[in-house]
């Protein structure tokens, strides 16, 4: 139920499956703890001092036999922070040397899932408003649920708003979008409708292959172009469109 969670918090997978079982069963002996956990005894023994170490559980004896139990989940929480201390320490001084080197123009793309996050986080960092050619609701998918919380979050903090010109098929099919991204939106007429679409935000325009209305293909594909002039000039391009569609 939970090892997918605590394998993103960086807990292996033998560590979530004992930390899970653990869980369940309260304070309990290794063995018991191998049949839950369906994790060989030998790698139960590592998995729990790794998880000792890291303060998620604590062992004790009784009349002689080791025992083991979880302490306070809290402690997951405690850990994430922990992380996020340390890494602003640093990330100031990372940020310098990465900005001192990136050039002006270029072009890449992102892949998959975790790809499609970090356009999001390019989205954040540039702390602009946010144009969208075709737009299809693919915010929708399950996929990024978890992750989306955060962004929308953050992007609400930073004060970036979204300029929505969506595909046809939205008005037709995911019309719970309009909630979730809010106004000003519009609908481009049914015979623009594509498989693509294009964003358009800072210095950024991103091109999108495998999206359908409501969620992404098993791998999307985004296509980053960084050029300032380019990104100029498809505002432009945006805004005649908008000006050319109806509500």
């Amino acid at each position: 139920m939970f090892q997918e969670i605590l394998q993103k918090l960086g807990l292996s997978l033998n560590e979530s499956r004992v930390y899970e079982a653990l869980l369940s069963l309260g304070e309990s002996n290794v063995n018991k703890i191998s049949i839950k956990s369906k994790v060989h005894r030998r790698n139960v023994y590592d998995s729990l001092n790794k998880l000792i170490e890291k303060g998620l559980v604590s062992e004790t004896f009784i009349k002689g036999e080791k025992f083991f139990k979880i302490n306070n989940p809290n402690r997951l929480q405690e850990i994430i922070k922990e992380k996020e201390t340390a890494l602003e320490t640093v990330l100031p001084s990372m940020n310098k040397i990465y900005k001192s080197l990136e050039p002006e123009a270029e072009a890449y793309f992102f892949k998959g899932i975790e790809g499609f996050k970090n356009y999001l986080q390019l989205i954040l960092e540039q702390k602009q408003t946010v144009y969208f050619i075709g737009a299809k609701a693919f915010w929708l998918d399950p996929r990024l649920q978890h992750y989306l919380r955060h962004f929308n979050k953050q992007r609400k903090k930073l004060g970036i708003n979204f300029v929505h010109l969506f595909d046809y098929e939205v008005k037709e099919q995911k019309l719970e979008i309009l909630k979730v991204v809010g106004k000003p939106y519009k609908f481009l007429p049914k015979k623009y409708s594509s498989a693509t679409a294009v964003d358009i935000f800072g210095d950024y325009v991103i091109m999108f292959v495998g999206v359908k209305p409501g969620e992404l293909y098993e791998e999307p594909l985004q296509f980053v172009l960084k050029s300032k002039l380019l990104a100029d000039g498809y505002r432009k391009f945006f805004q005649f469109m908008w000006d050319s569609c109806s509500e």
